[in-house]
């Protein structure tokens, strides 16, 4: 359900891709230096978001480094860490592990009881120093289960259980930027959850699986539809981002909340487009 919230390349200056990879970079290299090569493998492009952001407002001290890696054995990497970055590579492995218990409990899945029996003393860890963030994200998968059992199709409810989730890992810390935190995380994290329905929609008529657009899906302007509702989440999302006093990075910010975010939507529509025009051509030919 991750991987929404990425850079728009084409529309990114030079400097700034370079910044964003260093942070992202910086994100791996302590989750390998803190957890090891399993903490590595739950790196994700949405905690860098939430790193540059943070880093943003509360204007942390960052420290640049080099280093080499597997992905890059011969040219050292630049990579820009702080103690947000430390907070992020906790949040990234809670959130993989508390994933992994909820595939186990859900599925039944053998790779997942594996993975998560690897993560877990670590987790257990984590979720000590964060009770609070911990608790979310618990309470908001279970809940998220209860719509999968009951097969809801309320949308909003479905989807602000990973709101719940996404507004607690916002608030680094409590205090004047908590309520814009909090309102940024909720309407991002329903947008990630809404994004993660509509691309998986298909496959998950066809493998009976949940999805909470089903019952939208059948009706006349579904694709219309679906449009507005993420339209909506990230304009509130972007509203809130706009309240607070970011400058440093703002424009990497901007370009990940304003087109990275539709990266993975204009590749659905691409694929649904190309996959008419062989139908078409069809026709023709007969």
């Amino acid at each position: 359900m991750f991987g929404y919230v990425t850079i728009c390349e084409p529309e990114l200056k030079v400097k700034d891709l370079r910044k964003y990879k260093a942070y992202y970079c910086g994100l791996c290299h302590i989750l390998k230096d803190k957890y090891g090569i399993s903490g590595q493998m739950t790196l994700t492009y949405d905690m860098t978001f939430a790193i540059i952001l943070l880093t943003s407002l509360y204007e942390s001290q960052t420290r640049t480094e080099s280093h080499r890696c597997k992905v890059h054995p011969v040219k050292k990497q630049m990579m820009l860490e702080n103690e947000i970055t430390g907070y992020a590579a906790d949040m990234n492995l809670l959130l993989a592990w508390y994933h992994l218990e909820d595939d186990w409990k859900d599925e039944k899945k053998v790779s997942a009881f594996l993975a998560k029996g690897v993560l877990g003393r670590k987790a257990k860890r984590i979720a000590a120093k964060y009770p609070r963030q911990s608790r979310a994200i618990r309470e908001s998968l279970e809940e998220l289960a209860v719509c999968e059992r009951e097969n809801s199709t309320d949308i909003d409810r479905t989807a602000g259980c990973f709101g719940h989730l996404m507004e607690e890992l916002f608030v680094w810390q409590k205090d004047m930027w908590e309520k814009s935190l909090r309102r940024m995380g909720f309407f991002l994290g329903k947008f990630i959850y809404i994004m993660d329905a509509y691309e998986d929609l298909e496959e998950d008529i066809q493998k009976n699986c949940y999805n909470p657009l089903k019952e939208l899906y059948g009706q006349k302007g579904y694709e219309e539809k679906c449009r507005e509702i993420l339209c909506m989440m990230i304009a509130e999302c972007s509203v809130e981002f706009e309240k607070l006093p970011c400058i440093v990075d703002v424009d990497i910010l901007r370009n990940i909340l304003y087109d990275g975010v539709w990266n993975r939507y204009n590749k659905i529509q691409l694929k649904k487009k190309e996959g008419k025009e062989p139908q078409k051509n069809d026709k023709k030919s007969i």
